[in-house]
């Protein structure tokens, strides 16, 4: 090895290897020259000879020069200043092995689209049997959230994966602010996530973010619901959107397309962000996400029935009229989507998770943007100048609450006076009305006796001497009955 001017380390070629190469040519010439000029009778003899022996130096010139190539790399990556961190993949790959991999699934839609079935199908397992029934097998009031956990495994490979189902949604009569109940479990997921990462000795946590939401669209053939606008334009910036039409199977290819076609353009028309397939600049995969993208919403068929084909074992759904295989792109949907969830876009649906909607989440947190759009300021100050704002905010709060508290009480204060006054009023307008009403009674009462009087006048001037005739019969009478008594009593 030599060095430049420059002190860099230059490569020579080992001119050992030269001669050998020429010497085991000649030797493989002069073995073909003594074959050829070999008799009749030792011909058959000496080309089996001959053959065998220049097979065998061939295949020892063959190794020789694998060794002196192996040899070369060796010494080349030695003078290139190899360090081995080209093995790094290897070490992330055995460590995400062992760690294994999470993943959660939210589904969403009305009762009787085939969620379970769906998800069954999809992850090849019996996520709901007898024991644990589907979210429409189990009768709700009110939307609620509940999550069902599984470990699958798959060649050494562990997936905890997590499946939330919403029963309830969209069964009430009164459907208004149904999605509630759900955009509170999402932002409680990633506030979770966020305690556990400001804390002051953080550990490996568990992921419980929803890192994807399927929504079941109903085959009606007319677009999309009220519902299923809305519910997407609440959601469509805290998770990932994948529109899905469900029992396919109802409709034609025809109507299929169709109706494809106008839900994609009432998404846009409502400006509703579904999940968005990303660019790569590698061709082939540039070729499979524009096929998947062309194939969205998916129109997807769900059946755990396996049925026997032309001799071949399918899963899918017997009609009178043919079979519907579930695994057959040109009956739906449901190979690309699995292929979208499982095997190419499961890693890219979590870090557009982490990366776009929960760095909204933690953004919008620690600003103080709270639900209503409102910004509350979070002061970063000495600790104990906090603590006296808070108290000196306090004093102040009580203070408006103290004359709030007085404005009410002079206000009641003034309507009690015044129901006060209006009773007072009203009390001496009828005692008015009284005293006028006893003042007329008494005025008729004169007047009646004054009447009485003149007519007792007229009467005892009429009678007069009448009464006094009586008057002296009765005193007659009453004196001769004295008399007739002092008369009986002497003896």
């Amino acid at each position: 090895m030599a060095v430049d001017t420059m002190n860099r380390p230059v490569r020579t070629k080992s001119r050992s290897s030269i001669p050998t190469a020429l010497n085991t040519s000649n030797s493989v010439s002069t073995k073909r020259e003594l074959f050829f000029r070999s008799d009749g009778s030792s011909k058959q003899h000496s080309v089996e000879n001959g053959i065998s022996s220049m097979r065998k130096e061939d295949r020892d010139m063959r190794e020789r020069e694998k060794k002196d190539d192996s040899a070369a790399a060796r010494s080349n990556k030695m003078m290139d200043g190899y360090v081995g961190f080209a093995n790094l993949p290897n070490q992330v790959y055995r460590k995400s092995v062992k760690r294994g991999f999470e993943f959660t699934l939210m589904v969403v839609g009305e009762s009787g689209l085939g969620k379970s079935t769906l998800i069954n199908s999809l992850f090849m397992a019996d996520l709901y049997n007898s024991d644990h029934p589907g979210p429409s097998l189990r009768i709700k009031k009110t939307v609620q959230v509940e999550s069902t956990k599984v470990l699958l495994k798959e060649s050494g490979v562990q997936l905890l994966l997590q499946v939330v189902d919403t029963p309830g949604f969209g069964d009430a009569v009164d459907n208004s602010n149904c999605w509630q109940m759900i955009i509170d479990y999402i932002e409680h997921r990633y506030e979770e996530f966020l305690n556990g990462e400001s804390r002051v000795n953080r550990k490996i946590m568990p992921d419980g973010r929803v890192h994807c939401c399927v929504y079941f669209i109903s085959p009606n053939g007319h677009g999309l619901k009220p519902l299923d606008v809305e519910f997407m334009k609440k959601l469509h910036d805290k998770v990932n959107i994948i529109p899905v039409i469900a029992k396919a199977d109802t409709m034609t290819p025809e109507e299929c397309t169709l109706f494809k076609k106008q839900i994609l353009n009432e998404i846009a028309q409502h400006k509703i962000k579904i999940y968005d397939f990303p660019d790569i600049d590698d061709e082939e995969e540039n070729k499979a996400n524009k096929s998947l993208k062309e194939r969205v919403p998916f129109a997807v068929v769900g059946s755990n029935t396996v049925i026997e084909v032309a001799g071949k074992k399918v899963r899918g759904r017997r009609y009178p009229w043919g079979i519907v295989e579930v695994e057959n792109m040109e009956h739906c949907d449901f190979i690309p989507l699995r292929n979208m969830l499982v095997r190419t876009h499961m890693m890219d649906l979590k870090d557009v998770t982490n990366n776009v909607h929960y760095e909204n989440f933690r953004c919008r947190k620690l600003a103080g943007i709270t639900s209503d759009g409102k910004t509350n300021k979070i002061p970063n100050k000495n600790p104990m100048m906090q603590i006296a704002e808070e108290k000196k905010d306090r004093i102040e709060k009580m203070k408006k609450t103290e004359q709030q508290m007085e404005q009410v009480f002079e206000l009641k204060v003034k309507e009690k006076m015044q129901q006060l006054k209006d009773s007072e009023a009203d009390l001496s307008k009828r005692h008015e009305q009284m005293k006028k009403s006893l003042e007329q009674q008494e005025g008729e009462l004169q007047e009646k006796r004054k009447q009485f009087e003149q007519e007792r006048a007229i009467f005892e001037a009429q009678h007069g001497d009448l009464r006094s005739k009586t008057l002296e019969a009765g005193s007659k009478e009453k004196l001769s009955l004295f008399g007739t008594m002092k008369k009986t009593m002497k003896p």
